[in-house]
């Protein structure tokens, strides 16, 4: 049975009874789970102080799991960037290991890939995804295949808005053998001037964020825009924004201008919308920082990887 290690990297675990739930699912399912000895760990707003959380991320990359999943986002992982086990994370993942994870977890899968070109996957977290009262079953099994190693792919549906803005898409589009690379917007834009955002020249780019409203999505692109790290991609997908809330002051400014602004910027770069990815209950697995083919055929987007 594939074996898990569960850690807490980022924001401190609340919900104990929910977490055990979830652990227990995860046993339930067929997986080998081992818990982290500071899992619960609590320090301010933290899973523990600085040290007690790289000490976990060590253990982490010294378990020998298949799997190595972040309990929850939030935050804390930016502050740990430069003493972060970069040898020991690359050498478990020669040896096999899936590190998997999303929002604050962006930071470490951005660092690693800069500071050793180590691939993470972006995908579910314990207390988001099997501490729920209903978990998703598309996550679950998108999830699963990459426990067992047998994952080649993910698809979504665009939407027609996506055709009517790249035309060109409509009769067949693809790409090959480009860098997947992303995940949280403000967790990327964050790290740009640093040493730990990655050099991705022609790479498929995937965004997602939450909480943010649709001027501060659109600040945060700017960000990537203006540094030139947008235009060098071959396209760019966006997840999910979500649970944000519009008001009166904003005169018809959504979500949607935010996009269209951005392709305007971006002639040469298609933006595509609706991949399932995010702080949403549906989300696939995505390989980050290896090499992926991506299709369009009329309405169906497919990113492949081997």
């Amino acid at each position: 049975m594939p074996s898990l290690y569960l850690y807490s990297p980022s924001g401190a675990v609340r919900d104990r009874a929910a977490f055990r739930r979830a652990v227990r699912r995860l046993q339930a399912a067929g997986y080998d789970v081992a818990v982290d000895p500071a899992a619960l760990a609590s320090h301010q707003r933290f899973a523990g102080d600085d040290d007690e959380r790289l000490a976990a991320i060590a253990r982490a990359a010294a378990s020998g799991a298949d799997v190595a999943m972040t309990t929850r986002g939030g935050y804390g992982l930016t502050r740990l960037l430069p003493r972060l086990p970069y040898d020991a994370i690359a050498a478990s993942v020669r040896a096999g290991m899936a590190w998997v994870g999303l929002s604050d977890f962006t930071a470490l899968q951005m660092a690693v890939l800069a500071q050793r070109g180590t691939p993470t996957w972006a995908g579910p977290a314990v207390m988001e995804d099997w501490a729920v009262e209903a978990p998703d079953d598309i996550t679950l099994a998108c999830f699963d295949d990459l426990a067992r190693g047998v994952g080649e792919g993910a698809g979504w549906r665009l939407p027609p808005s996506d055709l009517r803005a790249h035309p060109e898409l409509g009769t067949g589009w693809r790409l090959e053998g480009c860098p997947l690379w992303g995940g949280n917007l403000s967790i990327l834009a964050g790290l740009v001037g640093t040493p730990y955002l990655p050099t991705v020249d022609g790479g498929v780019l995937f965004l997602e964020d939450v909480g943010e409203h649709p001027y501060r999505i659109e600040r945060l692109l700017t960000q990537l825009l203006w540094a030139g790290v947008l235009g060098r991609q071959r396209a760019i997908v966006l997840g999910a924004f979500n649970r944000f809330a519009l008001t009166a002051h904003d005169r018809g400014f959504r979500l949607a201008t935010v996009v269209a602004w951005l392709r305007a910027q971006l002639p040469g770069v298609p933006v595509l919308t609706g991949l399932p990815f995010g702080h949403v209950p549906t989300k696939v697995v995505l390989p980050v920082g290896r090499p992926v083919d991506m299709v369009v055929e009329g309405r169906e987007a497919l990113l492949f990887w081997g």
